[in-house]
């Protein structure tokens, strides 16, 4: 299967002091740098999904701009799908630091053509929709949405095939479900400081 790699890179880090989160940097290394580590091996194509292409000038990866005004986590699902030439793509957030290679492949190797959201169900019942695969006939779905404004990532899911992946068979691949850490405030970031230096991630 080809499937793309997209980062939302788009994150305006308003409780971060304004600092855009892929420029958000720990223990040496910016979260965008650390997500592109993972990225390089696994996706023969690569795509940022953010609003403004000219902070990534010196990044050899196309940016996808957003095609709708409204910022969110979906505006920019849609710029990537759009962008991307493979029919899948797989989506990660430039504020979860820890993204681990394996968890991703895990998830690569459930995908199928016939896929459109291949996504971890974790115990509690939630999903997690910034970590997950999209193929691109979840674009009409999506873009009904945007136009009415809504930004709910997972309520177009009852009208695609999504391919749930259960945490338990990611365990092996991220033990301390590290993948699925985000970082969203100047505490958030201190606790990432921690656990970098603890894990050595």
């Amino acid at each position: 299967m080809q499937i793309a790699g997209i980062i939302l890179a788009g994150g305006l880090g308003t409780r971060m002091g304004h600092v855009k989160k892929a420029f958000m940097t720990i223990n040496g290394r910016t979260t965008l740098d650390r997500l592109l580590d993972v990225y390089r091996p696994l996706f023969p194509e690569i795509l940022l999904s953010a609003r403004e292409p000219a902070d990534y000038a010196d990044y050899p990866y196309p940016v996808a701009p957003d095609l709708f005004e409204a910022r969110s986590s979906l505006t920019g699902i849609h710029a990537g799908l759009a962008a991307m030439r493979a029919p899948h793509g797989f989506m990660a957030a430039c504020d979860a630091p820890f993204l681990q290679a394996g968890l991703v492949r895990t998830l690569l190797e459930h995908a199928t053509p016939e896929a459109d959201v291949v996504i971890p169900l974790k115990d509690d019942g939630y999903v997690e929709p910034l970590c997950a695969i999209y193929s691109k006939r979840c674009l009409p779905h999506i873009e009904t949405q945007l136009e009415n404004q809504n930004f709910r990532i997972i309520s177009f899911f009852d009208k695609v095939n999504v391919q749930h992946v259960p945490v338990s068979l990611l365990h092996q691949a991220d033990p301390h479900q590290l993948s699925f850490f985000n970082v969203n405030s100047p505490d958030d970031l201190r606790q990432a400081e921690a656990l970098s230096r603890e894990l050595g991630v």
